[in-house]
């Protein structure tokens, strides 16, 4: 009878996954989800340890398990051809929910004190306000903690692009001997002896739990961290008005009786600009950021502000045995001290700043640009002597203040027993 109401299980779960049992040329159901919205982030409504009847009726819902078509929020939307999932791990709510509970349970580490929250934690906005990771027995690393949202418009992860995928680089900490200290084996035979975990591995994955399956759970939920619009997102389309129709928009009496549908769409858009507003020095900090006065786009562009390539910026480089990041990977000798651009969104929630964390502030930040870096001989060619005043300098800071959103509310509790 154990056997027979196993198997029945299985198929019950088999058949709640995205394909199954597809006729020959159906198309796997899909949904699209606005990423940013807490719902998908919130997890299994309730309070306290996830029991096994809410976990079951979780997994019994079917619009837990329809693939989902993201939509990126205002500002990151001009970044839809970035976005990148992976045809093999396409996101449901399901897996969400499950990468969710991963995410913070500490159990995936050796001794059950470090979950990946601990060095990307949501307070301070999936980074962590120390100068170097710190893992099991209080051990550091190397390098700071890099942030864990917007994740969706990146394919390599770390400083130093080792991972070539956020599915492979969500398990790789868990075997670091200075970050999880664990085994991946030993952590697939900790959550398979957990009923809860089981469950939703056997639901939502076919070959059920495997480290691999483990990293895609993760990596789905990661993908689900993204910034809601900024300060800054809400003016670009007041300037790019103010740029197309210039004088026209000066008198809006006027602009209201020859063309009300202009007047509409501008005045709706100022509205909004306006709930959040740029202060003036983050308006001109915008434009030093954006031309080849601050040259600060050279590196932190597109919809994240990051061009997800890797650059020497001379940090670390004064150092005896300096941390020579790309190259390690690449083994290319320009690549020596080169480390990959994080981007500028929350930056000011995300201090200390650099791979190393050596930078406390944006205002060290901007001062390290200005003075052109550290000289060494592979330093990038974008980072040049700039020519700016005390002033420009505030304005930069203010501009990248004003980069500064709210994430998703994500339920940290609310874990398998």
């Amino acid at each position: 009878m154990v056997v027979l109401y196993r198997l029945i299980t299985f198929l019950l779960l088999v058949a709640l996954l995205p394909g199954a049992f597809l006729k020959a040329g159906e198309q796997v159901p899909t949904a699209t989800v606005n990423l940013g919205d807490s719902a998908l982030t919130a997890g299994i409504s309730g309070e306290g340890d996830l029991t096994i009847k809410e976990i079951k009726e979780w997994l019994a819902s079917k619009q837990n398990h329809i693939q989902l078509t993201p939509i990126l929020p205002l500002g990151l939307s001009v970044g839809e051809k970035q976005v990148y999932i992976p045809q093999d791990n396409p996101m449901t709510r399901a897996k969400v929910e499950l990468g969710r509970q991963l995410y913070f349970d500490r159990r995936l580490s050796v001794n059950n004190t470090v979950s990946c929250a601990d060095c990307h934690h949501p307070e301070d906005s999936y980074g962590r306000g120390t100068q170097f990771g710190v893992g099991v027995d209080g051990q550091l690393g190397g390098r700071n903690s890099p942030v864990s949202f917007n994740r969706i418009l990146s394919k390599a992860q770390f400083w130093d692009g080792r991972a070539s995928s956020l599915e492979e680089q969500a398990i790789g900490p868990i075997a670091n001997p200075i970050e999880m200290g664990n085994t991946h084996d030993n952590a697939v035979k900790t959550l398979k002896g957990i009923e809860g975990y089981r469950l939703q591995f056997d639901a939502i994955f076919r070959d059920g739990t495997t480290i691999e399956n483990v990293g895609k759970a993760i990596a789905t939920f990661e993908r689900a961290l993204v910034t809601l619009p900024s300060a800054y997102d809400l003016y670009e389309p007041i300037l790019s008005l103010r740029k197309a129709f210039g004088d026209d928009l000066d008198d809006l009496d006027a602009l209201k009786l020859d063309d009300p549908d202009l007047y509409e769409n501008y005045m709706t858009k100022l509205k909004v600009s306006q709930s959040n507003p740029m202060s003036d020095a983050a308006k001109r900090g915008r434009e030093i950021f954006f031309s080849t006065k601050g040259r600060c786009s050279a590196c932190h562009v597109g919809a994240n502000l990051a061009d997800e390539k890797y650059h020497n910026l001379g940090i670390g480089m004064d150092q005896a045995m300096p941390d020579l990041g790309r190259f390690a990977v690449t083994k290319q000798p320009n690549d020596k001290g080169a480390f990959k651009t994080p981007t500028v969104r929350n930056a000011a929630l995300t201090a200390p700043y650099m791979h190393d964390g050596s930078l406390k502030t944006l205002e060290e930040v901007v001062e390290w640009y200005a003075k052109g870096g550290f000289p060494n001989p592979t330093l990038s060619k974008d980072v040049k002597k700039l020519e700016l005043t005390n002033q420009d300098k505030k304005d930069l800071v203010a501009f990248m203040k004003a980069c500064t959103s709210k994430l998703p509310d994500v339920e940290q509790g609310r874990l398998p027993k």
